[in-house]
């Protein structure tokens, strides 16, 4: 794939999105342009995870295809997502010497004590995705965000480190391999969505970013520009629509449609009266009232939001967000989310909002999309900084991620070699 071109793999539960977006040369500053957006429904993945590893590669493959149709060049790598349950953070501290007779602070010094905060013990069976670096301290001074070009003896970072399963990265990236497609570096779905739709302003204050999926809710929590949680729940829209195919006595599909048209968390213009029959969506000849169907659907979207505020809790967050918490994924369009979502969290809620770019595609501004055009931008600022020679990146530590993807796509060739 030529240079100028960045792809972003989504790779869900219910759908598998590609993004693709183009750089404009000749311009200062260099444009990106989102030329290419396709959606498939995925098999072979649950909640997150691969459990069958040819539903998955043909369901990737068909995305690929679809791609290449629609923007009329081939695709040969991309930035890919991850997620799922096996996914969490933790803290971490390095520290090293300078041992410089001047003391200044080099590029180099700031890889090694990165690399010092990774040789955190993790669980048994994990890998480390991110090293995130928050806040660097030299000697006695705290608060440093760039310590390059500094003078000092002792060089400390406190970071924050995202693991995830071993078994769940090799495996997810084994079926993009088995495609034909190359991966620049896998990135946490979190990660990448918050870079489509929040501000610097944001994460500076305090918020929460909340993607509320069909088997999962990932959850990743910002506060003075720096992560300070991520966590992945095992629960999603799916669970709505499953709640109602056993309440109505229906097909999934059924309950599904009967939640995409009728479906809200909100009793405010619900009429006690109004009756669905399921004949008209494809089922049986029954007929429930929207009360009824309001009841199953908000006793879960509750659950929901119940669970993210113990996550806020559990870090002393809880109603503590100045900036609220942003509501992205397919469940985020429910009627009524953001009512129920303040009262039981007690903040400002709201329903993320994708950042514009130049292009023809408009539904990449659907807020469904956020992870895999977040995929795009973390691509297009990978570029520039390696454009810019810069040898850290305070959003996130890919070199490392670089490594572990060469690691496992020579450990998959010698598999099918």
């Amino acid at each position: 794939m030529p240079e100028e071109l960045i792809a972003g793999l989504d790779i869900g539960s219910a759908n598998i999105r590609i993004v693709v977006g183009q750089l404009t040369h000749g311009q200062d500053p260099e444009q990106l342009n989102i030329i290419g957006v396709i959606e498939v429904p995925s098999a072979g993945i649950s909640k997150g995870t691969v459990v069958s590893i040819e539903d998955a590669v043909s369901s990737i493959s068909t995305a690929i295809e679809k791609t290449e149709r629609m923007i009329g060049l081939p695709v040969k790598n991309a930035w890919v997502s991850i997620g799922g349950v096996p996914v969490g953070s933790q803290e971490s501290n390095g520290v090293i010497a300078i041992s410089r007779a001047n003391g200044e602070i080099q590029e180099d010094d700031v890889e090694r004590v990165i690399d010092a905060a990774r040789s955190v013990a993790a669980p048994v069976n994990h890998e480390i995705l991110h090293v995130i670096p928050k806040v660097f301290s030299v000697d006695n001074q705290t608060g440093i965000k760039d310590p390059v070009g500094m003078t000092g003896i002792r060089l400390e970072v406190s970071t924050q480190v995202i693991r995830g399963l071993s078994s769940h990265i090799k495996n997810l990236t084994k079926c993009v391999y088995r495609t034909g497609l190359d991966i620049n570096d896998v990135v946490l779905s979190m990660l990448a969505a918050a870079e489509s739709v929040l501000s610097l302003r944001q994460k500076e204050l305090g918020v929460a970013l909340v993607d509320i999926g069909a088997t999962t809710t990932n959850i990743i929590v910002f506060e003075e520009g720096n992560v300070i949680q991520a966590c992945v729940l095992p629960i999603g829209s799916d669970h709505i629509s499953r709640d109602l195919a056993i309440a109505m006595q229906s097909s999934f599909e059924v309950a599904e449609r009967v939640k995409i048209e009728y479906g809200q968390a909100s009793f405010d213009k619900v009429d006690k009266n109004e009756e669905i029959n399921l004949r008209e969506l494809g089922g049986d000849d029954q007929v429930f009232s929207k009360r009824y169907i309001t009841d199953i659907i908000t006793a879960r979207v509750e659950e929901i939001f119940e669970k993210v505020d113990s996550e806020l809790q559990k870090i002393n967050r809880g109603g503590l967000l100045p900036a609220g918490i942003v509501l992205v994924g397919g469940g985020a369009k429910l009627p009524g989310m953001i009512e129920i979502a303040k009262k039981k969290t007690l903040l400002p809620v709201t329903v993320g909002t994708v950042k514009r770019f130049n292009t023809a595609v408009d539904k990449v501004n659907d807020i469904t999309y956020v992870n895999a055009l977040g995929l795009v931008l973390w691509g297009y600022q990978m570029l520039q900084q390696r454009g810019s020679k810069r040898g850290f990146n305070v959003s996130g530590s890919l070199q490392h991620g670089r490594e572990l993807m060469k690691k496992a796509k020579d450990w998959f060739k010698s598999l099918i070699s």
